[in-house]
């Protein structure tokens, strides 16, 4: 076994688990887009706040957004429309970031209308207190962040609560993806006001625009916890009601999870909190998270704030929340895919090209294993030296399956061979590019980043197809370097191979691509020499085990 028929498997099992995910979508097809969400949450635990997670039973989850008013909002790294019903935020753009396909426009993370429906909803749990469907009103249409501002105040003041002033106020930070959604509570009655907050966002299952189907991605609400960390709750499972994550914590955070971004309410830590995720209908689910609001006594004012991030994921982010980093999703490889993302990062630092960065770190790498791939490639290439011994032996006993092993493991003793030399040094690489292959797809910084000429977003497929057709040629070279199979139709499939590759490689994104390239660049070389040394070795330095 060599490294090409790994790879093999690898697609032939990528393949099968897209086919069956498209058979399931062609089984169970999405309902068209709509324009309304709707789902108050319900606190399954007292959280201090009992009384208002009684009245949420009552809440009307009709949504009224048509007469809403849009309130454009522009700072340095957002464009967000927040609308007077329910002081939703309906519409996000990253001001640093283009879309997917055309460049021209701003990337839009959330939305009302379009490709998919994505929003932040809040709201108070308590009897007479405004939830996501209630009216606002605010003081103007538009805020600008103007030069030297560093921070934009949006305030919304709730219609109609009797016995009390509630406002919903968002703090924009310039530099920064953190928006603090706050609720000030001020009490004009004669009774205590006990209620809880909730803080969602709401999706559909829609997979992001300009996604490749063929290098899937994981795209629905995630859960972090101290105890438990990290965990996704797929789509899937929230509708067959399957999830196992805290329900209740005083730490973590939840957040909702795409292809490069992510957005995610952070509660203040050591404050009690239950998170939730809900199956709203109409191909909408929401993830949220219940924090309680301290009792605010007559003539007194209560304050209760959830910051919102809603950016690229990075590995930083742990520096905004723990486990937030952990959004950058290099799955079960996370723990070697982090140090070799970090040494890329390190690199592109230095030459200022992720493309160059790719290609530096691509050998560094294959000059750490150079011992192991030599053992590999020795062991290959004494299986080519003995190639017409083992053909001979097989026209010879080929109807006796067991006097033909026997002959091939005596030739295999005698020129000192080992069958598995060329896979076990093999199988112990494979994580470590892996976690490579990870940690290029899963960066954002590879988003629109450009390498040289033609290619001007390693995240994206080759426009003209010229690396794919590189990498094939260099899978056909490497083909012809190995020693061919004794076993006709495996033969064949290595002799397919390189077009099959061919033929994938066309849709997955050319920083992929360009390190498969100059991987199997740098295995030719080393190959190559190995097999020429040992071809024109004396017969006694060939049969060196070394």
């Amino acid at each position: 076994m060599d490294l090409q028929r790994l790879f093999l498997f690898l697609i032939f099992s990528v393949s099968s688990m897209l086919v069956w995910e498209n058979w399931q979508r062609a089984q169970h097809p999405a309902p068209a887009p709509v324009t309304a969400a709707s789902g108050v949450p319900t606190a399954t635990t007292a959280l201090n706040a009992a009384p208002a997670a009684n009245a949420a039973a009552t809440v009307a989850t009709e949504v009224k957004r048509a007469s809403g008013t849009k309130i454009l909002v522009k700072t340095d790294n957002f464009v967000a429309e927040i609308n007077t019903v329910g002081g939703d935020l309906r519409h996000l753009e990253l001001a640093q970031h283009r879309d997917a396909k055309d460049k021209s426009k701003l990337f839009v993370l959330m939305q009302e209308q379009g490709a998919h429906n994505y929003l932040a909803q809040t709201g108070l749990l308590g009897a007479g207190l405004p939830t996501h469907n209630s009216a606002f009103s605010s003081t103007a249409t538009e805020y600008s962040m103007a030069a030297g501002q560093n921070v934009l105040e949006v305030r919304l003041t709730a219609t109609d609560i009797p016995n009390a002033t509630v406002s919903k106020v968002y703090t924009f930070h310039r530099g920064s993806y953190v928006v603090d959604v706050s609720y000030e509570i001020q009490n004009t009655g004669a009774t205590p006001i006990a209620a809880s907050a909730y803080f969602q966002l709401v999706r559909d299952k829609s997979a992001p625009e300009g996604d490749s189907k063929f290098v899937p991605t994981y795209t629905g609400p995630a859960v972090y916890t101290d105890k438990e960390k990290f965990q996704k709750v797929d789509f899937s499972n929230i509708e067959k009601g399957k999830t196992d994550y805290p329900k209740t914590a005083d730490n973590g955070w939840v957040g909702m999870l795409q292809h490069y971004f992510v957005s995610a309410w952070l509660p203040k830590d050591k404050t009690q909190r239950e998170y939730y995720t809900k199956a709203l209908g109409n191909n909408l689910f929401a993830a949220g998270v219940i924090v309680p609001v301290a009792a605010v006594a007559p003539g007194q004012s209560g304050k209760v704030t959830v910051p919102l991030y809603a950016g690229p994921a990075q590995a930083k982010l742990d520096e905004i929340a723990p486990g937030l980093g952990l959004t950058v999703d290099y799955g079960w490889l996370t723990i070697i895919a982090t140090p070799i993302f970090w040494l890329l990062t390190q690199i592109q630092g230095i030459v200022s090209n992720w493309g160059v960065a790719i290609i530096l770190l691509t050998v560094l790498i294959k000059l750490a294993f150079f011992p192991l791939s030599a053992a590999s490639y020795r062991s290959m290439a004494k299986m080519r030296v003995v190639a017409p011994k083992l053909e001979r032996i097989k026209q010879k006993y080929g109807d006796d399956r067991e006097r033909l092993h026997k002959e091939m493991m005596e030739l295999y003793k005698t020129e000192k061979i080992n069958p598995l030399g060329g896979c076990l040094p093999m199988l112990i690489q494979i994580p470590v590019f892996i976690a490579l292959y990870w940690s290029i797809l899963s960066s954002v910084e590879m988003r629109h980043a450009p390498f040289v000429g033609w290619i001007t977003d390693l995240s994206a497929a080759d426009p003209y197809y010229i690396l794919p057709l590189a990498m094939a040629i260099s899978m056909f070279i490497q083909t012809k370097l190995n020693p061919t199979p004794a076993d006709p139709l495996q033969a064949k499939l290595m002799q397919i191979m390189p077009l099959v590759f061919a033929v994938v490689f066309f849709f997955f994104p050319a920083g992929l691509v360009l390190y498969s390239i100059v991987n199997n660049a740098l295995s030719i070389a080393q190959q190559w020499y190995i097999t020429r040394s040992l071809e024109s070795a004396p017969k006694g330095a060939a049969n060196d085990p070394r």
